[in-house]
């Protein structure tokens, strides 16, 4: 079970009904991997702008994307493909780490693939909980297991496949 702490920087986040979409996004990434702990997140709700400065400050990356995660602990797998090593629930484990989406982006994406906004923004947040999990999609084996888990966990929630062509 997720527990998430939204802050909202952009009103528009209101009317997508967010809170909802983030619990349902973020518990069906821990149910997947059988953690049932009661799991902290911070979410930070924006705009193109506020994620365009902290992809700037964390990534070096000047530009706006649609969803940044910042793990509270390391957890990345020793060998590329391999599961990370998730938290086993202890009290020092429970805070999972932060992550902020931006509304233009999400808003634009959704647009251009043709799919629901409400659709793709909990894709993005399913994505954002498993990199603060450990999963990364740096190199191919990393990028095939995140990809396979995201595509079960929404297939779960009545969401198609989002890397299908």
């Amino acid at each position: 079970m997720a527990q998430i702490e939204i802050l909202t920087e952009d009103e528009r986040w209101t009317a997508a009904a967010l809170p909802a979409l983030a619990e349902k996004a973020c518990s069906a990434a821990l149910d997947e991997l059988s953690l049932d702990a009661d799991y902290e997140i911070s979410l930070l709700a924006c705009n193109d702008a506020r994620v365009a400065e902290l992809n700037t400050e964390f990534r070096g990356k000047p530009m706006p994307t649609n969803v940044l995660s910042w793990p509270s602990e390391e957890r990345a797998a020793q060998v590329p493909g391999m599961i990370p090593m998730l938290p086993d629930g202890a009290s020092h484990e429970l805070e999972l780490g932060d992550i902020a989406i931006a509304f233009e982006t999400c808003t634009r994406e959704a647009d251009d693939a043709g799919k629901p906004f409400e659709d793709h923004v909990t894709h993005l947040l399913v994505h954002g909980t498993l990199h603060l999990l450990g999963f990364d999609h740096t190199n191919d084996p990393d990028a095939a297991l995140m990809e396979g888990l995201e595509t079960r966990i929404l297939a779960k929630l009545g969401i198609e496949d989002p890397y299908r062509v």
